[in-house]
């Protein structure tokens, strides 16, 4: 099957009774993608087309950001088409990912930015404190934070309080393809929280980023489960799939567990009873 036919909308999609909505923003997509680790633009264009993602994130520490340069990641993408969100990946400290979010912006990136600022090299685990410094100094800049943090609960308040407009609680550390390792934690953050929980980060395949939207949050950013896949092209589409899936089961309600069997058919009134 060609990688045309994958793109092809389904034929039935059932109506969210709550849309996607950040910072009064509304999108139909509960998946974004990001832009890195293709094996070429051409397929970053394919893969991001069969997602289905409106909102692509580009990180602006890595990229150049002359659009006219074909060989650039961002000729390829249309801001017309595509909600272009600029990131801080790479960043380190709080400065730094303040200078290159407004970078960003100066560059002819909107307002709004995925905050990033890594805390340690090895595990490329968030610097909760340098987040939350950064978060604040931009937000009274004007910024639309989407705030890259862990999975603690006291941190994603506070980055709220901080006037975070959505936070993004890792599902397990950046291109480790782990899946979500503490369903609790995002529950617990997703409960909590008023604005917009969106998971980044560890989701590896198509069954992961089902698990994680059955926990309730509001979507999932991921990049390299679909870039590093064998067919990036095929996985973005069972990425999309999975996601719609995940956030339906969620909002169908799930069958109890029970530790016990119980019959699936009537076990009255029927012929020969």
């Amino acid at each position: 099957m060609a990688h045309a036919d994958l793109i092809a909308p389904s034929i039935a999609t059932l109506p969210d009774p709550q849309p996607l909505k950040i910072a009064g923003h509304e999108f139909r997509s509960r998946l974004m993608v990001g832009t890195g680790k293709y094996s070429s633009n051409s397929v970053m264009v394919d893969a991001i087309e069969a997602s289905g993602a409106e909102v692509v994130t580009v990180a602006v520490r890595r990229v150049d950001l002359d659009r006219s340069k074909e060989e650039g990641i961002l000729h390829h993408l249309d801001p017309d088409h595509y909600f272009l969100l600029s990131n801080t990946a790479g960043c380190y400290t709080a400065s730094e990912a303040v200078r290159y979010a407004r970078l960003a912006r100066a560059a002819g990136f909107n307002e709004w930015v995925k905050l990033e600022v890594i805390g340690d090299q090895q595990t490329l685990l968030p610097d909760t404190e340098g987040l939350l410094e950064a978060t604040k100094t931009l937000v009274d800049e004007g910024f639309k934070v989407l705030a890259y943090t862990n999975e603690d609960l006291v941190m994603a308040l506070k980055l709220e309080d901080a006037g975070a407009v959505a936070v993004m609680p890792l599902a397990s550390p950046i291109g480790s393809g782990l899946g979500m390792l503490n369903p609790y934690a995002i529950r617990t953050i997703k409960q909590r929280l008023s604005v917009p929980v969106i998971v980044d980060a560890g989701v590896g395949t198509a069954s992961d980023a089902c698990i994680v939207m059955e926990q309730g949050v509001d979507g999932i950013l991921m990049n390299t489960g679909i870039a590093a896949a064998q067919d990036p092209v095929r996985m973005a589409v069972a990425m999309k799939a999975a996601v719609e899936s995940g956030r339906n089961a969620f909002l169908s309600g799930r069958m109890p567990k029970r530790e016990v069997a119980v019959p699936s058919s009537p076990t009255t009134g029927m012929v020969g009873s």
